[in-house]
């Protein structure tokens, strides 16, 4: 019986051991803890020894959300639903895709209104769309439209608010519900919670967005750009602060930040606790609450101070001189900083919770950007200090080439938002995220061209491969069958005798038909004819009967020795991403006429070389004819030699390096002949003897026809080079002084030593 009573005590015992330690918790939710219910706090946590950690807040403000005046989340929800009455769309269940099959992706922008307010912003996107290769002004054959009302500005208190949007765009017969209609904003919502109310309803219309919530934001629909001022410029931009693949010194600080310092309101809890970090040494983080109307009325025990100190540093001065930059969020989620920090290639750190980043579909900005929590700000320095400096210097060359490929203008910015689209709408021949996050970019890598990287001329070394071992030679000829010249001949079988030449095509430019089959000299690889349509840049459309990767670009007049035509081969497959030719001219700023000039007087500097002698990839054969606009095209045919200037910028603007010239022979001279019998306009613009800059004459008038000619064939190329620099918003031609010769070339050994024995012969 003892034994019994024992057990069960035991028992018992164990039992009550065991509710207390795994039913305890519970225990205390029950009624009789009802009196402290009303004291209870949010769950967060607790030290159990604060007097060794230094507080930084006070506890009654970390157990709070902050200002009563932010939303809460369920006003958020609510905010965003309203906005987003459609927020389920995808590109399946809102695009019509049938409107891209006929006419592909072409782009309509809205007629505008003479009375309809227009920001300085908003005309920029809309002149970057109309100067995008994708602009049609029929919208019959548009797949996209971009409305010509400013949505830009969508704060209630903005100057520049446009009302009764709604009314507007129901009035719009092409509006379909927001169907197939994008919509760009940079400002959304208003004082004090700033949500992301527009004041319309997007219908099914996609949404450009800068400061977008990732909760708002619909995945492979709408896009996230960024916010740029009205003062970003429309194309070109100005270029980083690094030098391409350069390694920068030590920058002077590790972590900066200097901006505004919000007392109230969304937004201030994270730029109110930046002076935390702050040590005066290589840590600056300065704050001012010195802005606004009521700033004095707001201001706290540490605005004076923080004013003092905010003035003794020049901003452009800690972005030049900082490794990281703190990019904290503002009122909205982005801020100028962002771009700011890209081009001075300080890495920035993002303190923007919830911040969908601009274009993160295509870029991946992991190895650009180091993204921070709001609430582990006190982690940032540590974080920052633990990076490895190769990865540092990885951060920064990435932003340099992010900045200069998709955000120094709005051009880009605008360009780039409408590739993302394109992409969508053929993903198995959209560009791969390695595309876009190595140079040249997205922009400039065509997918419609191929979207294998083998076949693209910058990723050879990352792919591990080479361009092929042939090329073919396009010769453009432009005489008449009935004067068949004998420079051709010869240039054909100089060109086919070579032990890489894989085919030759000639571009037949005049409308009297090709001389016969039997006329055409006997070689050793296929010879075939081509029509082309009269104008100069069918040099460069991207003909099917091109296959191999290098293209010898030829006029007909052309003078070259097999042993050239070689060495220049086996040099550009060393550089297949370049322009590798024999004539070449150079440019240069004219500070009396404030203009570019271009000369082909010989001088220790080169930036073009000219196509009637010259290797370079296929792949420019499609960006010259898909890549540029009709109207560059068009300028090309209507100025003589432009289409060699336009080929150069355009390969200048993508690789950032100049053209190279090879070893031509001393006697060697590259001539235009008088066309005979080709009408007005077609390919070969009738010119005497060798090109020469222009110059006052210094013979008998009777004596000078050729000069005055050649004087205004130069005032022509000029105009070409001017027009074209500023289509593309700066000078892309970058100047070399290197020129390539074979290792032996003209050295005092014996012939029999060198591989190149002819290119010295006259």
């Amino acid at each position: 019986m003892q034994t019994r009573k024992k057990y069960i005590f035991l028992t018992f015992f164990a039992s009550w051991l065991l509710l207390f330690f795994f039913g305890g918790d519970k225990l205390r939710r029950f009624s009789f803890f009802s009196g402290r219910k009303g004291e209870a706090r949010r769950n967060w946590p607790h030290w159990t020894d604060r007097s060794l950690l230094k507080s930084f807040a006070d506890p009654e403000e970390l157990q709070s959300d902050g200002d009563p005046s932010l939303p809460s989340p369920r006003e958020r929800r609510a905010a965003r639903l309203s906005v987003y009455k459609n927020s389920r769309c995808r590109m399946e269940t809102c695009f019509d895709f049938s409107r891209c099959e006929k006419h592909g992706f072409k782009v309509f922008t809205y007629p505008r209104e003479r009375d309809q307010p227009l920001s300085e912003s908003y005309g920029k996107i809309l002149a970057s769309v109309e100067r995008s290769r994708y602009y049609t002004p029929n919208p019959e054959e548009a797949c996209l439209f971009i409305l010509s009302i400013d949505t830009l500005d969508r704060d209630h208190l903005s100057s520049q608010y446009v009302h009764n949007v709604d009314e507007k765009i129901r009035g719009f017969p092409l509006w379909n519900g927001g169907r197939n209609h994008l919509i760009f904003n940079l400002y959304s919502g208003t004082w004090p919670n700033y949500t992301e109310d527009l004041g319309f309803d997007i219908g099914q219309a996609m949404l450009a967005k800068a400061s977008f919530y990732t909760e708002s934001f619909r995945p492979g629909f709408d896009i996230s750009i960024p916010l740029f001022s009205k003062d970003h410029p429309q194309r070109g931009g100005e270029k980083g602060w690094l030098y391409q693949d350069s390694i920068p010194p030590k920058k002077k600080y590790l972590l900066v930040f200097k901006g505004k310092r919000y007392l109230t309101g969304i937004g201030s809890g994270t730029r109110n606790a930046l002076h935390h970090i702050h040590n005066g040494q290589d840590i600056v983080s300065l704050t001012t609450c010195k802005h606004g109307k009521d700033w004095q009325k707001h201001k706290d025990t540490r605005c004076d101070k923080d004013n003092v100190d905010y003035e003794k540093f020049d901003y452009q001065e800690l972005l030049h001189n900082s490794t990281f930059c703190i990019v904290p969020r503002g009122r909205r989620l982005g801020s100028f900083r962002f771009l700011e920090a890209l081009q001075a290639a300080c890495v920035p750190v993002l303190l923007s919770d919830g911040w969908e980043l601009p274009f993160a579909e295509a870029i991946d900005w992991g190895k650009a950007a180091v993204v921070g929590s709001e609430r582990l700000l006190l982690q940032i320095p540590s974080a920052v200090r633990c990076i490895h400096p190769e990865r540092v210097l990885a951060f920064q060359q990435q932003t340099q080439f992010l900045w200069d490929a998709y955000f120094s203008s709005v051009d880009k910015i605008v360009h780039t938002t409408l590739e993302i689209i394109k992409d969508r709408l053929l993903p198995h021949r959209s560009r791969s995220r390695f595309l876009w996050n190595t140079p040249p970019g997205g922009l400039l890598a065509l997918p419609d061209f191929s979207t294998h990287l083998g076949d693209f001329p910058f990723y050879y070394l990352q792919h591990g491969s080479s361009p092929s071992e042939k090329f073919t030679a396009f010769i453009r000829a432009i005489s008449p069958a009935s004067s068949f010249s004998q420079p051709i001949l010869r240039l054909i079988q100089a060109v086919s005798a070579s032990q890489y030449c894989a085919q030759i095509l000639v571009l037949w430019s005049c409308e009297k038909p090709p001389p016969p089959s039997g006329k055409w000299p006997q070689t050793t690889v296929p010879l075939n004819v081509i029509q082309g349509r009269g104008k100069l840049s069918d040099r460069f459309f991207p003909y099917v009967a091109i296959q191999t990767d290098a293209v010898l670009s030829l006029d007909e007049h052309t003078s070259l020795s097999t042993s050239e035509v070689d060495f220049a081969f086996v040099v550009w497959r060393s550089f297949p991403e370049r322009i590798v030719g024999f004539p070449a001219r150079s440019h240069f700023w004219d500070p009396e006429q404030r203009h570019w000039g271009y000369t082909s007087r010989w001088t220790n500097e080169l930036s073009i070389v000219l196509t009637a002698a010259a290797f370079y990839h296929r792949y420019y054969h499609s960006l010259f004819t898909e890549y540029l606009p009709a109207g560059l095209r068009e300028l090309a045919d209507g100025l003589a030699a432009c289409e060699d200037i336009l080929m150069n910028v355009l390969v200048a603007a993508v690789t950032k390096l100049p053209p190279i010239k090879v070893t031509q022979r001393k006697q060697h001279k590259e001539t235009v002949p008088q066309q005979v019998e080709c009408k007005d306009g077609d390919v070969g613009t009738p010119s005497t003897g060798r090109e020469q800059s222009p110059s006052p004459p210094r013979s008998p008038p009777a004596q000078v026809k050729g000069t005055v000619a050649g004087g205004r064939r130069f005032s022509q190329q000029q105009d070409c080079l001017n027009q074209l620099v500023d289509w593309f918003g700066y000078m892309p031609l970058v100047s070399s002084q290197l020129r390539l010769d074979p290792v032996l070339f003209k050295d005092q050994v014996s012939v029999l030593r060198k591989k190149y024995p002819r290119l010295e012969k006259p």
